[in-house]
């Protein structure tokens, strides 16, 4: 396991190499003038200069790469060029909003999805598995601004579909806010919208690996033997059709600390998807660089858990 860890770590030295030579060619991909781009449209020829001067963008391209790579390297990824502040200062105050709201999306998603994919592989070619997997459809063929909008009419302003109306007493309940981060009532609809296709994605590999393993001859000696239908389905089969669903659950997680942009700008909550939005509109493109980098260093994290977790799974998978 020490061994396959090393080596695991070892492999991604190339990978972050090549996302740390994307992100720093962001500057350059761009038409026209970098600093012309960042100074605005009105900018003085004075300005743009000291943008230049400031971002060293005067120097050779391998020079700026050497500087960055050098000092992202020491936790430096520059300056904010609107606020001045450092941008690890900046993303670090937004960072574990957004990394609570992938968790939470996450455990609701694995939660859903897992309980819906054995159900709907138990009962399958059944009315409920048709019905569990129209539903799949549909939350994963939903966009999330459509439902977070949605949620918004029906949960915090109570506006429910074709005309009908909420009772008070029920509103009085179920009201939620409809921005903000840190009370209850506000997560509820953040991490329902966010999560809501990742469950969709999670119920369909895990009905799909469940009839897999549930065909093979261990299940039906398993079954011979009377072991009971709950060991059977939950100690033998949903065990060895994990593996898959992981990698899928790892995918996700790394799929909402990236894909939280829309649902953060809904809500209006202070994250790095935020961050990212509003640093592309005001042009700022140290901020930029930083939030895309640090959610590519956090997705390739990511993908060595899952890779560890398969051993921990089942103990027959060499990792060597």
């Amino acid at each position: 396991m020490t061994k396959y860890i090393i080596r695991r770590l070892l492999q991604t030295i190339p990978v972050l190499f090549g996302v740390s030579i994307l992100v720093f060619s962001l500057m350059f991909l761009i038409p026209g003038d970098p600093a012309q781009v960042m100074a605005g449209e009105g900018a003085s020829e004075q300005t743009i200069e000291n943008i230049r001067e400031k971002l060293g963008l005067n120097d050779p391209a391998y020079v700026q790469y050497g500087r960055f790579i050098t000092n992202a390297l020491q936790g430096d990824l520059g300056n904010s060029v609107r606020t001045g502040r450092s941008v690890m200062e900046e993303i670090e105050v937004r960072f574990w909003t957004t990394f609570e709201l992938a968790i939470y999306a996450t455990i609701l998603a694995v939660f859903i999805g897992l309980i819906a994919g054995v159900i709907s592989a138990v009962r399958h070619y059944t009315l409920t598995d048709v019905a569990i997997m129209i539903i799949a459809l549909f939350g994963l063929s939903m966009p999330n601004f459509w439902l977070g909008l949605m949620l918004i009419q029906w949960f915090a302003l109570g506006n429910l579909p074709f005309g009908l109306t909420m009772p008070d007493w029920l509103f009085n309940i179920v009201q939620m806010k409809p921005s903000g981060w840190g009370e209850w009532n506000q997560m509820v609809l953040p991490v329902i919208t966010l999560g809501t296709g990742g469950a969709a994605i999670i119920a369909r590999m895990t009905r799909s690996s469940m009839l897999e393993v549930i065909g093979q001859d261990y299940i039906r000696t398993a079954r011979a033997k009377g072991v009971s239908e709950r060991i059977v389905i939950y100690r033998h089969a949903l065990k060895n059709a994990l593996i898959p669903v992981v990698t899928v659950i790892g995918l996700e997680f790394g799929a909402f600390l990236g894909g939280a942009v829309l649902t953060e700008t809904i809500f209006a909550i202070n994250g790095m998807g935020r961050l990212t939005i509003d640093a592309i509109r005001q042009r700022d493109f140290p901020i930029v660089q930083g939030t895309i980098l640090v959610i590519s260093l956090l997705f390739v994290l990511v993908n060595l858990l899952v890779d560890i977790s398969y051993k921990l799974l089942n103990k027959r998978i060499d990792l060597n």
